[in-house]
C-alpha cells in the first residue's frame, strides 16, 4: 500500500516483491484472536489543546460558592482516576487527556508525535477510543487495544490512504426494505455526523454525588444506531424481512359480471380473428390451386320427360323423322337439298332445282333421319313453281308430316325450318313470319324465262341456307305451312342455292304450302302441273307502276289471245294494269306471281287503266300446261 513512499520518521519506503506473471490472489488478513473492541474504529482525531493548569502551589480564583469560574480546569479530585483521568458525570462521555505531561515551568504543551497532535477519538457507536499513554513522546496505543491492519498514513490520505489490499472496503449501502402499499414505513435512522472534535469546558466538572439520584443516573435515550457503523465486509448478511403479501381483492358480483363479459368478447374476438385469417388462407389457396383433390364437375339428373308439343323441341322430335335429305348427281353436277315425306306411299316433295342436277338419267339418293338411305326416282317436276316430287320404292313405315294451311299464317308467328344446309342433316332453326305474299322470281339460268319461277312467298327470319332447299316450314303445331325455297344473298340476287352461298343473312323465303299442296297433286297425279293464265302478253321492260299488256306478242303474234280471259275482258294492247282483286300491282312480275296463287279457273278482279281512266274489269283464269 506505501510501495514507492517515504514513510513516517526513521522508517524506510516499503518494498514488496513483485509477484509471479499471470492471476494471483489477494493475501486475507491473518486470523487473530478476538478482542474486546473487534468491530470497526475510527483514527484519531486532534485534540485542542489542554488549558494550562496553574502553577504549583497557585490556587485558582473563588468563584462562587460551588461553582467554579469559567475557563478554569478543575484540578483532579480523590474521585478522579489516579492516571490523572477525570471521572465522568452523569452523562458525560469520558475524555481522556492530551498525552503529554504540563510542563512545571508553565510551558505551552508540546506533542510527542502525530499520534499525540491528533489525540484520542472516543468512539460515537459505542467502539473503544485509543489512550495516549500519560507523558513521553511517541507513546503507541494503550496495551490490549487492537492494532490497525495497515501502517499509519502520515499523509492523511482520506479514508484509510491509498487503496490497496489490506485497506477495508468501504461500506456497502443495502437498501431498507420497501414496505407495502399502504403501510407506513418506519422512519430512517439519523444520520450521524462525525464527532466535532471536543471543546474542553472550563467548568469543572460536578463531583458525583454519594447518593445519586436513580432518576437522575438513568442514562439519556440512546440515539438509533448507525446501520454503516460496525460495517465488516467479511461477515455474514443480516437476514432480510421477507415482504409482505398484499391481501387479495375480493370482486363484487357486478365485477364478476363485467370481467366475464369481456373475456367472453374478447374470446369471441380472438375466435374472429383467427377463424378470418384461416378461411382467407384455405380461401386463397383453393382459389390459386383449384381446390384439393380430384375434380368433379355437378350436373343435373337424366331427365326424359317430354317437351311441349308446341315448343321448338316438341315440333322438332314430331318433324324429324319425316324429313329426309337428298344427294343428286349426274351430267357433271351434284347438289344437296331437303325433302319431306307425304304420304306412306313414298312421295316426297322438294325444290325443282335440287333434283334437276340429275336431268333424266342422273341418280338421287335420299337419306333418312334414322340414317337409311333409298334411291329416289323423279315423278314430276314444275321450274314455274320450282317444285318437284320424287318417290322411293321398298320403304315402309313412312311418316308424313301433316299439311297446314298457309293463308292463316300471320306476321309474327313463329316457325321452325328443318333441313340439311351445307350437308349438316336434321339442323333446325327458328324465326317468326317476316312477311306474307311477298313477290320473288328465282332461275332464270337459260336466258328465255322458262326456268324462272315465280312465287308469291312467306318470308321468314329463320336461317335457311344453302342445303335447306325443299325442307318444311313448320307452324307451332308442327304443321307444314310452306317449303324453303330460296334467301336473299348477301349480293342482292333472290338465288335458290344462295348465289355465293354466302349463306343467310335472316332473310328467306317459302313456298306456301297452298300452292305447294295442289302443284303436288298434279305432279303426282299426272307427272306436270298447270298455270293459271290471263291469256295476255306483258311488257317486262316497262318501268311504270303496274303491268302494261305488250304490243305484240312473243311469238309475234297479238298479245292478247284470241278467245282467252282476257280478250273476253276486253282488255287490249297497251292497258296498264293496276290492281289484282283490289291489290296494287307494281310491275309485271307481281302480277303474274298473283296469278299463280290462283287455281285455273278462278275467278278474278283486275282494275284497268286505259288512257287515264280506270275501269274495273272481272275474268276467269285460264290454263297452260306446265314445264
Amino acid at each position: 500500500m506505501n510501495q514507492g513512499k517515504p514513510g513516517p520518521p526513521g522508517d524506510e519506503p516499503t518494498v514488496r516483491p513483485e509477484p509471479p506473471e499471470g492471476d494471483f490472489e489477494l493475501p486475507r488478513p491473518a486470523a487473530r484472536a478476538a478482542a474486546p473492541d473487534e468491530g470497526d474504529y475510527e483514527l484519531e482525531r486532534p485534540q485542542p489543546p489542554a488549558p494550562a493548569l496553574p502553577a504549583h502551589g497557585t490556587a485558582p480564583a473563588a468563584a462562587g460558592p460551588g461553582a467554579p469560574d469559567e475557563g478554569t480546569a478543575p484540578l483532579p479530585t480523590a474521585a478522579d482516576g489516579a492516571d490523572g483521568t477525570v471521572a465522568p458525570g452523569p452523562g458525560t462521555a469520558a475524555r481522556t487527556p492530551a498525552g503529554a505531561a504540563a510542563d512545571t515551568s508553565g510551558t505551552d504543551e508540546h506533542p510527542a508525535g502525530p499520534a499525540a497532535a491528533r489525540g484520542g477519538l472516543s468512539d460515537a457507536q459505542g467502539g473503544p477510543a485509543f489512550e495516549e499513554a500519560g507523558a513521553g513522546a511517541g507513546a503507541g496505543p494503550a496495551e490490549g487495544h487492537v492494532r490497525p491492519l495497515h501502517d499509519p498514513d502520515p499523509y492523511s490520505t482520506p479514508p484509510y490512504g491509498e487503496p490497496g489490499p489490506w485497506a477495508p472496503a468501504p461500506p456497502v449501502q443495502h437498501p431498507g426494505n420497501t414496505p407495502a402499499h399502504g403501510v407506513p414505513g418506519a422512519a430512517p435512522p439519523p444520520v450521524m455526523d462525525a464527532a466535532p472534535p471536543p471543546v474542553m469546558d472550563a467548568t469543572p466538572p460536578v463531583p458525583a454525588p454519594a447518593h445519586p439520584d436513580p432518576a437522575a443516573a438513568a442514562p439519556a435515550a440512546t440515539p438509533a444506531a448507525d446501520p454503516w457503523g460496525r460495517y465488516d465486509p467479511w461477515a455474514a448478511a443480516a437476514a432480510v424481512t421477507p415482504l409482505q403479501q398484499a391481501e387479495p381483492v375480493l370482486m363484487g358480483r357486478e365485477q364478476r359480471r363485467g370481467r366475464t363479459r369481456r373475456t367472453l368478447v374478447a374470446g369471441a374476438l380472438l375466435l374472429a380473428l383467427v377463424s378470418g385469417g384461416v378461411g382467407g388462407i384455405v380461401g386463397a389457396h383453393l382459389e390459386r390451386n383449384g381446390g384439393i383433390g380430384t375434380v368433379e364437375l355437378p350436373q343435373a339428373a337424366r331427365n326424359d320427360a317430354g317437351r311441349d308439343p308446341g315448343s321448338v323441341a316438341g315440333i322438332a322430335a314430331q318433324a324429324l323423322p319425316s324429313v329426309v335429305t337428298l344427294h343428286v348427281s349426274g351430267g357433271g353436277a351434284a347438289g344437296t337439298g331437303t325433302g319431306f315425306v307425304l304420304d306412306e306411299r313414298g312421295h316426297i316433295l322438294t325444290n325443282d332445282h335440287v333434283v334437276q342436277p340429275a336431268g333424266d338419267n342422273g341418280d338421287i339418293t335420299v337419306t333418312f333421319h334414322s340414317g337409311d338411305t333409298a334411291e329416289a326416282t323423279v315423278v314430276g317436276r314444275d321450274s314455274g313453281y320450282d317444285l318437284a316430287v320424287v318417290k322411293v320404292k321398298g320403304v315402309r313405315g313412312l311418316a308424313p308430316l301433316p299439311l297446314g294451311n298457309s293463308d292463316n299464317a300471320r306476321v309474327g308467328d313463329p316457325v321452325v325450318a328443318i333441313g340439311a344446309p351445307f350437308d349438316l342433316a336434321g339442323t333446325v332453326t327458328s324465326g317468326i313470319i317476316s312477311a306474307r305474299e311477298r313477290p320473288i322470281t328465282a332461275g332464270g339460268e337459260k336466258g328465255d324465262g322458262s326456268d324462272v319461277s315465280y312465287v308469291d312467298a312467306l318470308q321468314t327470319d329463320a336461317p335457311i341456307n344453302p342445303g335447306n332447299s325443299g325442307g318444311p316450314l313448320l307452324d307451332t303445331e308442327g304443321r307444314v305451312i310452306g317449303i324453303n325455297s330460296a334467301i336473299r344473298s348477301a349480293d342482292g340476287s333472290d338465288d335458290p342455292d344462295g348465289g355465293g352461298r354466302a349463306g343467310s343473312i335472316g332473310l328467306g323465303f317459302a313456298i306456301p304450302i297452298n300452292q305447294g299442296k295442289r302443284v303436288a297433286e298434279e305432279l303426282i297425279n299426272t307427272g306436270k302441273a298447270t298455270h293459271p293464265v290471263i291469256g295476255v302478253t306483258l311488257d317486262m321492260e316497262y318501268g311504270g307502276d303496274g303491268a302494261r299488256v305488250a304490243a305484240e306478242g312473243s311469238d309475234g303474234g297479238p298479245p292478247v289471245t284470241t278467245g282467252g280471259p282476257g280478250a273476253r275482258a276486253g282488255i287490249k294492247a297497251g292497258d296498264v294494269i293496276t290492281e289484282v282483286d283490289g291489290r296494287r300491282v307494281h310491275s309485271g312480275e307481281e302480277l303474274i306471281v298473283k296469278t299463280r296463287a290462283h287455281r285455273p279457273g278462278d275467278r278474278l278482279e283486275l282494275t284497268v287503266e286505259r288512257d287515264g281512266k280506270e275501269r274495273k274489269v272481272s275474268l276467269v283464269l285460264g290454263s297452260s300446261g306446265g314445264g
